[in-house]
């Protein structure tokens, strides 16, 4: 459906939290959006425009027409380039710095005004913003409907004294295993299983009372957006929208973004920032189907080099192929020593590929990939959903633990491991039943079942494509 039938286009703003995880699923949506008939602004902070600048270089911006970059200012120091800024600190400085100048930019974008602004979940002082300017604000969770239901009970938990933890023992106690059968829409869930802020011993953590002010807030918002599909997370979703009336799952957004991507000129626009090494395609297409397993600890990951080395020693005695993502700033480390030990990428050259960055959509979407070893990010989830790859769990934070749950123990397409405690002989074995075991059969064949149910999602009359259509008619192009 497109809107170029309107006298004057509808404009739509979009804005980000600053990491790649968060601008990934917006820029879909975006170009989506574009597709519709939308003029879109993109907004993302100056130390990001930076570093796609240095990544992709200057055509990155303003690439289509009526598809622009903006920037403001994200009120942080300067830092590694090559790194993603402190979670914490971009929290706490997106909150308290970000709306004067965010409202600048509205009041500057006047060729069409903006005429919709559709925000990050946890950026939602843009809900000041909207107000001032009387504009609808579309506040999107880049999250499963799951994390975002065990956020909404973020006031509640604590007021259950569950968190924060009274101190370190109850990390390794029975606390965490306390059962947590309340929550509406969740079943056979514990403390451990929940988002990673929920573990902290800190009663004045910032992230947890920075997502507890977020949610708060949620309600205001003229909708609430999901990148999920109905048929995965129906009983919580079922629950959510008694809470939000105006909810929309709107995903997969990958399987959207390819049903417009025979439109060439969207190549032309990418946010990554890091550079991409698209020479890993060729490297699979010499690869037998289902031979590769593909590893990616996602954008924000940082773990601790023996960690590192345990699983580099597991994927060399495992003796598969594998295709490993390793970010110049992967491993808590100041040194410029070779991070994967020499005698490792000796014995695995002829099997394994290590590359610092890559188009992970192309990459799921290759017949040579048999199984995915990742962090269970939502984005890698969803995306692994879509493509029908199984997974290796080894979640390190926050929402990762409870995709990991849903992943192992409802949706049955992964297998958890410990990330506190990577063990080679764990990642060997789990490796080899993956790629040839009788265990990774059937879990490729949940997965192949759940991309099913997604295409169906997202196919003409699906309940994604549905919602969507309701989201732009109900929301995006309301007038009061």
């Amino acid at each position: 459906m497109s809107l170029l039938a309107e006298t004057k286009k509808p404009h739509a703003l979009l804005i980000p939290f600053p990491t790649q995880g968060h601008i990934n699923p917006f820029l879909k949506l975006a170009k989506i959006l574009h597709n519709k008939g939308f003029y879109i602004t993109f907004v993302n902070t100056e130390f990001n425009h930076k570093r796609l600048l240095k990544s992709i270089g200057p055509n990155v911006v303003n690439g289509l027409p009526d598809f622009n970059f903006e920037t403001i200012p994200d009120g942080l120091p300067p830092t590694n380039m090559d790194a993603t800024q402190n979670i914490p600190d971009l929290c706490d400085s997106t909150r308290n710095h970000c709306l004067v100048p965010f409202c600048n930019l509205i009041s500057k974008l006047n060729d069409p005004p903006v005429t919709c602004m559709i925000s990050d979940g946890v950026m939602s002082f843009t809900l000041k913003a909207s107000h001032q300017f009387g504009l609808p604000n579309i506040l999107f969770w880049v999250h499963s409907a799951c994390v975002f239901m065990s956020y909404k009970e973020c006031k509640n938990l604590m007021e259950r004294v569950l968190t924060p933890l009274k101190d370190a023992s109850y990390l390794t106690n029975e606390h965490l295993d306390t059962i947590i059968d309340w929550i509406p829409g969740m079943k056979n869930i514990t403390l451990r299983d929940l988002p990673g802020i929920f573990h902290t011993t800190d009663p004045n953590d910032l992230v947890l009372n920075f997502v507890a002010e977020q949610i708060e807030v949620a309600s205001k918002a003229s909708a609430i957006i999901l990148p999920t599909f109905d048929a995965l997370e129906s009983d919580v979703l079922n629950e959510l929208s008694t809470m939000f009336p105006k909810l929309y799952t709107i995903g997969p957004l990958e399987l959207f973004h390819d049903q417009i991507s025979e439109n060439n000129e969207f190549e032309s626009i990418k946010c990554n920032l890091w550079k991409e090494e698209s020479e890993c395609l060729k490297w699979l297409d010499s690869q037998e189907p289902n031979s590769v397993l593909y590893v990616n600890f996602g954008s924000v990951i940082v773990m601790r080099h023996n960690q590192l080395v345990e699983l580099a020693w597991g994927l060399a005695n495992s003796k598969k192929k594998f295709l490993w993502v390793i970010r110049p700033d992967l491993v808590k480390s100041g040194s410029e020593t070779l991070l994967v030990p020499q005698e490792i990428v000796e014995e695995t050259k002829d099997r394994g590929l290590m590359v610092g960055w890559c188009p992970q959509e192309k990459v799921l979407k290759h017949k040579a990939v048999g199984g995915f070893l990742s962090h269970c990010g939502w984005n890698s989830t969803i995306e692994s959903i879509s493509n029908g790859v199984p997974l290796i769990c080894c979640p390190f934070f926050n929402d990762q633990f409870l995709n990991c749950k849903y992943i192992c123990s409802e949706w049955k397409f992964g297998m958890a491991m410990d990330s506190d405690n990577v063990t080679r002989d764990e990642v060997e074995k789990l490796v080899v039943e993956l790629i040839e075991g009788e265990k990774g059969k059937e879990m490729k064949r949940k997965a192949v079942e759940w991309k099913k149910m997604a295409e169906e999602a997202t196919n003409v009359d699906g309940s994604s494509s549905l919602n969507l259509e309701k989201l732009v008619s109900e929301v995006l192009l309301f007038k009061s």
